[in-house]
């Protein structure tokens, strides 16, 4: 079970509202999506929960590029909404460059000097290698809520059953986010 919710900075303190993100594909998406719910520029936070599994936090300053924290990106990578955090340059990967694949793709569709799909391979093995290709544990800029009160450390040692309470806590909104809960 996910929950997702937008925590925006006001004048009278915090604002929280619960998002739907099916619509939402690139941390870009998720970035407009926090800028509509912005006043004046001011601070907002994506704040995601996979139950159990992963937490991620996204923040978004005006229109400086989003900051992103995930407290397992192994765990985020499995999961469509974790995937939209994990992007190429906060897992450490060269961005896929489209033009440079269209070049290697053969008529049939498969990459050049690469074999035809096993049948009898799984479907989804290939999620379970792009998984592994995200470091498990956390990933991101831990200190990305130190200035909202929460230090680095206490942010890495949240627990994903708990982090959203205690993030809500440091902010001193706990009221406002477990209404939208």
């Amino acid at each position: 079970m996910y929950f997702a919710a937008l925590l925006a900075r006001t004048e009278d303190g915090w604002e929280a509202s619960d998002t739907e993100l099916d619509d939402v594909e690139t941390l870009a998406d998720l970035a407009e999506l926090a800028r509509e719910a912005a006043t004046d520029d001011e601070t907002v936070l994506v704040c995601i929960e996979q139950e159990g599994a992963w937490f991620g936090v996204v923040r978004v300053d005006g229109e400086d590029d989003p900051r992103v924290f995930v407290s397992d990106a192994a765990a985020a990578m499995r999961s469509s909404y974790g995937e939209i955090l994990l992007s190429d340059e906060l897992l450490g990967r060269e961005p896929e460059d489209p033009a440079a694949l269209d070049q290697l793709v053969d008529l049939d569709g498969t990459e050049e000097g690469e074999p035809d799909p096993d049948p009898d391979e799984p479907a989804g093995a290939s999620d379970a290698e792009d998984a592994e290709s995200a470091p498990i544990g956390p990933l991101g800029d831990a200190g990305l809520l130190s200035d909202l009160g929460l230090e680095n450390k206490a942010l890495l040692s949240l627990t994903p059953q708990d982090a959203l309470s205690e993030i809500a806590d440091a902010l001193g909104c706990t009221d406002v986010l477990e209404a939208v809960r």
